[in-house]
């Protein structure tokens, strides 16, 4: 059988199975999402049918999803089978396994047919490429998860896809391209993607970016921003409150001597509101910035010298109270 017999009914053949593996495993994750038959059985045809619909629109043909029923009708009964199955719910391993055949078929029959089409060798491995994983990224967006293909936690993925479409690509090159290599070719990426999930083989990140405090670089601010609660937000309870002392507000703390600022937290720093952690440490308020702690300096320094010039003239003059309340 020559490469127009691969066009046909193998092809066809291939891209049932691949059609029917898929839905399986768009269906599982539909299950594990807790969705209803209705919504299991849409993950099932996304799946199946996504990354065919794409590259027959993108070669210009009509999608064989919407002229063949058989294409149509197999994710429903795949997703019908899982969703009312529980004991093919708890074997997770089997599905794995399903979604690795059809990425090795898919990878095969999407170059196969573009090839068919007379695209060149970088367009046909593309589209081989795009159709093993399009049907899995159109699922992973519908069920709110990031697509496995850009996951760097996840075994190979995308890779296994990549060689299987490169492989067809040099089959065609060399005339090889039939009834037997295209089945053979499909057997590489399954057992590649099947090692990668025995062996846990992944692809490797950016060594410049990796990080164990990355996360907190996204933590919420703790602090008020800046007016939320008047010009003197950050300055310490209000006057009143029942951490405020009586006698006007004024605080034992006025006495105790001024704490340097710390060298990390420098007037010169561009960001005014970054927490300074020495100034966590010292204070114990998690969360302060050398902004507001500064602003608290001034106002203690304010009082200290109110203060003074009260004992040395004697008087009791009315000072503003919320020039004491200070933290």
């Amino acid at each position: 059988m020559s490469f127009e017999g691969v066009t046909g009914i193998v092809q066809y053949v291939m891209n049932l199975v691949g059609i029917l593996a898929f839905a399986l495993s768009g269906a599982f994750l539909g299950v594990r999402k807790d969705f209803d038959v209705f919504g299991v059985v849409m993950l099932a045809e996304a799946v199946g049918l996504g990354g065919g619909v794409f590259r027959d629109l993108v070669i210009g043909v009509r999608p064989v999803a919407f002229s063949d029923p058989g294409y149509f009708c197999a994710p429903i009964v795949g997703g019908l089978v899982v969703f009312h199955s529980a004991r093919l719910q708890h074997r997770e391993r089997a599905f794995d396994l399903f979604d690795a055949a059809a990425l090795g078929l898919f990878s095969v029959t999407g170059a196969t047919k573009a090839f068919a089409y007379g695209l060149n060798p970088e367009a046909a491995t593309t589209l081989g490429f795009a159709t093993a994983v399009g049907g899995g990224i159109v699922s992973s967006v519908l069920a709110m998860e990031l697509p496995p293909l850009l996951r760097a936690d996840r075994d190979l993925y995308a890779l296994p896809a990549l060689v299987d479409a490169d492989s067809v690509a040099v089959l065609h090159h060399f005339q090889l391209l039939n009834e037997w290599p295209a089945p053979a070719a499909a057997t590489l990426a399954f057992a590649l993607r099947v090692l990668a999930l025995r062996r846990n083989w992944r692809t490797s990140r950016s060594r410049f970016w990796r990080n164990p405090f990355a996360g907190l670089r996204h933590a919420p601010r703790t602090s008020p921003p800046r007016g939320a609660l008047g010009p003197h937000a950050g300055l310490g309870p209000p006057h009143g409150s029942p951490t405020t002392p009586p006698h006007g507000g004024i605080t034992p703390a006025l006495n105790a001597p001024m704490s340097k600022a710390p060298s990390c937290c420098s007037s010169a720093r561009t960001v005014r509101d970054e927490p300074c952690p020495s100034v966590t440490e010292n204070d114990g308020r998690a969360g302060q910035s050398w902004r507001q702690a500064r602003f608290r300096n001034v106002a203690q320094r304010r009082a200290a010298s109110s203060m003074r010039a009260v004992q040395s003239s004697g008087s009791s003059p009315a000072i503003s109270s919320h020039t004491f309340a200070v933290a």
